[in-house]
């Protein structure tokens, strides 16, 4: 019984000792991508996403942090090596669990950021898929804010050239707004972006 006891307490232990470090791991990841080390940080979530196969997070920032870095990347060879990491990481979450609305949400980013990059070539390639994602996203959770805004701010970002009405795309924007003052992430880690980028397409609205 002792031995018994023993064991259950040393196996507490290591997986304590396992969460702790996961979470400091993220913690540490996070930091560095608010300091603008966006190289170290995708390294460290890489690094995390190898120890930790079971948890779609890691990778997921990974995914995030080089989608993100390629928006701005005036270089095109640098943007298309950044995509693809994120795509080589989302992928790798994509194939274990197709019922995950984040994933979605992160797939349809990562083609704006192909639309971003060379408008004339991939827009006609790329929005197909992006309003396919966003409909995926919202259809596994209609309350993910990201989703919501994500699909309508996409729209309202072409808007000039296809002409269609602003005031449907308008009121998704506030909806995500109210979505996002409501949303409580499943962990301290989940998604929780957004929101800022939300209040800025709103003021636009309204002008």
């Amino acid at each position: 019984m002792k031995k018994i006891i023993t064991t259950i307490a040393l196996f507490v232990v290591v997986i304590s000792s396992a969460q702790t470090q996961f979470e400091q791991g993220m913690t540490k990841a996070s930091g560095l991508w608010k300091e603008g080390k966006t190289d170290e940080a995708s390294s460290m979530y890489e690094r995390i996403a190898s120890a930790e196969k079971n948890n779609w997070l890691p990778n997921y920032y990974v995914a995030l942090i080089n989608t993100t870095a390629a928006f701005s990347e005036k270089d095109k060879s640098k943007a298309q090596l950044l995509l693809s990491k994120a795509q080589d990481a989302l992928d790798v979450e994509m194939i274990k669990d197709q019922n995950n609305s984040e994933l979605y949400v992160m797939q349809a980013l990562l083609y704006t950021a192909w639309v971003v990059q060379d408008p004339m070539t991939n827009a006609q390639k790329y929005s197909g898929k992006i309003m396919e994602d966003y409909a995926k996203a919202k259809a596994i959770n209609p309350n993910n804010p990201r989703a919501v805004f994500g699909e309508a701010d996409y729209q309202l970002g072409g808007a000039k050239w296809t002409g269609v009405d602003t005031k449907p795309l308008c009121s998704q924007v506030d909806k995500a707004v109210e979505l996002f003052a409501t949303f409580k992430p499943e962990t301290s880690f989940s998604p929780k972006w957004g929101l800022e980028r939300a209040l800025e397409s709103q003021k636009n609205c309204k002008k």
